[in-house]
């Protein structure tokens, strides 16, 4: 059996200030997590992504200096899944770091599907924000 969390990353050639900003805005998360949501919109209650699984919450931690960019996604179920993710600096660049936990009842397949979708989104990260 896998662990159970396991840590991705990626440089990206951008300021920390210019990748918090751009990855703490809701909004942006189609151009380049198309793994967590095709669409985004805000509600009375909070943001909603539309993913695969249909449409799911999303919460961020509030605004700060720190690169925290943790957010919370509520799944079908009604429970809520936590997604630690940070953006550090890394000379005049930032890294951006994502630990993806093994969902429970995730196989390890599944899980092993799921940190290659992480992967895609980040390079996509990448890719827009060095463009």
């Amino acid at each position: 059996m896998m662990s159970n969390a396991r840590s991705l990353s990626v440089s990206i050639d951008r300021t920390p200030a210019t990748v918090y900003e751009f990855v703490s805005n809701p909004e942006n998360l189609p151009t380049w997590a198309a793994g967590l949501c095709k669409a985004v919109r805000k509600s009375d209650s909070g943001w909603i992504v539309e993913t695969p699984q249909g449409p799911m919450k999303l919460r961020f931690a509030e605004h700060n200096n720190f690169g925290v960019l943790d957010h919370y996604v509520t799944v079908p179920s009604g429970s809520e899944v936590y997604v630690p993710m940070r953006v550090l600096a890394n000379g005049s660049g930032s890294e951006v770091l994502f630990v993806l936990f093994r969902l429970p009842g995730a196989s390890d397949q599944q899980y092993h599907e799921d940190a290659a979708m992480v992967e895609r989104d980040l390079h996509s990260l990448k890719r827009i924000l060095e463009s």
